[in-house]
């Protein structure tokens, strides 16, 4: 059995018109949501194996406040270009390359895509990923390599504002 986790980023900042999309940093709010999500991971005793991370400043900022919460470094998560602005095809790829010895991963990414892939894993349906918002399935599966979308066990959805 696997386990998927997809973040979406926490709340990014729009204050300097002069970042690129993928430059945008992390604005106060997504900086106190992204830890107390991790956090609430951790509680609930949600192992994560792996990290892996859009290269967009807003995502690889969450994916670091959760990588810590779980005693990693920075460096632990793995970049992955195709979750930029990822489609459901670059997830399932991105899955198929996950590393092979990872029991859950959680893949930090964007909307729409996020939302629209959350929606081909299982059964359930969201309307909408809020930011640094977890949808989660287990993977009835022994290797990445054998996943396929809508085959999976509705684990979990979480998101800040849902105490």
């Amino acid at each position: 059995m696997k386990t998927i986790l997809l973040v979406r980023h926490a709340k990014s900042s729009w204050d300097n018109p002069s970042d690129t999309d993928a430059e945008r940093p992390l604005n106060e709010r997504g900086k106190k949501n992204a830890p107390e999500m991790a956090a609430r991971l951790v509680q609930r005793n949600i192992p994560i194996d792996a990290f892996l991370s859009s290269p967009a400043q807003r995502a690889m900022s969450t994916a670091a406040f959760f990588a810590r919460a779980y005693g990693k470094k920075a460096g632990d998560i793995i970049t992955v270009p195709e979750l930029y602005l990822a489609n459901t095809d670059a997830f399932t790829r991105t899955i198929f390359q996950a590393p092979a010895e990872a029991s859950a991963i959680a893949l930090f990414s964007h909307n729409a895509g996020i939302t629209d892939f959350a929606n081909s894993l299982s059964e359930a349906r969201i309307r909408h990923m809020p930011t640094c918002s977890v949808f989660a399935v287990k993977c009835p599966i022994p290797s990445w390599t054998l996943f396929e979308p809508g085959r999976n066990e509705f684990y979990f959805f979480d998101y800040p504002s849902n105490h």
